[in-house]
């Protein structure tokens, strides 16, 4: 087994094709093939399923890409340790997060400290961010759910309410607060299963003995957003995330309120990387006392 090897295969995996990892890698395509059919041979094992229009990775393959993503992003961090010269001056830092709005402080005063580093930033539910950080696609998570496994370490951020909301000519806009049992005789608008908002809200509910039906399902935020706006039903958010929009209302939800706390989290394994390290470090220091 050699090295460059386990890179080709690595690339293939992760950029699903063998010129997409060629010119990633800036070799050819027949070198890419040559070097992952070697692997194979030299295992009697096979990688990729290439019966199909698009490559796939075999059980095989996916557990080799779990032990190659922990390789990589280990030489990632010796890169790292040996360069410290020049740490934070250069890089990227991938960032997802259920919503953005948590940490734009944070990363204001980021990017103020290190301008040379690049900040990629994407949206995803809570399943999402922590997939993407189990498979090293992400640096750093911001999501809804204070209980991770004990693979993370964690920073709280801010706790804010769950609120309703419905287009501004909706028959319910302009109510003061209704109780969810009034909410839920109309029709609701919510997010994906792997939504803490919705999970949230659905462990509130079944406390107090109503079942929510939602009329229509819709994945991320501003799906439910357009929905709402066009008055198809009720959609519900975190107070904090509500914006501004003039076409919708929020309807506070009575009773005990239904709170959203958001955190940042990382792999505890990776918690001390310089860039992931720094992001921390300042979300603690701009923690409200």
């Amino acid at each position: 087994m050699r090295y460059v090897q386990l890179r080709a295969f690595h690339h293939v995996a992760i950029s699903g094709g063998f010129s997409r990892a060629a010119a990633e890698l800036f070799l050819t395509q027949p070198a890419i093939s040559d070097q992952v059919r070697r692997l194979e041979a030299e295992y009697d094992v096979l990688l990729f399923d290439r019966t199909r229009r698009q490559i796939a990775l075999t059980p095989a393959g996916e557990r080799l890409l779990a032990v190659t993503r922990r390789l990589f992003d280990a030489e990632d961090q010796a890169l790292e340790l040996l360069s410290e010269s020049r740490a934070l001056r250069v890089g990227t830092l991938r960032i997802v997060a259920d919503a953005a709005h948590h940490i734009v402080h944070v990363l204001q005063a980021f990017r103020q400290r290190y301008p040379g580093v690049t900040v990629s930033l994407r949206a995803g539910n809570t399943e999402t961010v922590v997939e993407n950080l189990l498979n090293y696609e992400a640096d750093i998570g911001v999501l809804g759910d204070l209980n991770p496994r004990r693979e993370f370490d964690l920073i709280r951020l801010d706790s804010t309410p769950i609120t309703a909301f419905v287009a501004r000519d909706h028959p319910l806009a302009g109510s003061p607060a209704l109780a969810l049992a009034e909410l839920a005789r109309h029709p609701l608008v919510g997010r994906e299963g792997g939504s803490k908002t919705r999970r949230r809200l659905e462990e509130s509910a079944a406390k107090a003995g109503i079942a929510l039906a939602f009329a229509i399902e819709a994945e991320g935020r501003e799906a439910v957003r357009e929905i709402v706006a066009a008055g198809l039903g009720i959609g519900f958010v975190s107070e904090a995330e509500f914006g501004l929009d003039p076409r919708l209302v929020k309807i506070p939800i009575a009773g005990e309120p239904v709170l959203m706390e958001e955190a940042l989290i990382c792999l505890s394994e990776r918690a001390h990387a310089k860039t992931i390290r720094a992001f921390f470090d300042l979300a603690r220091a701009l923690r409200p006392a």
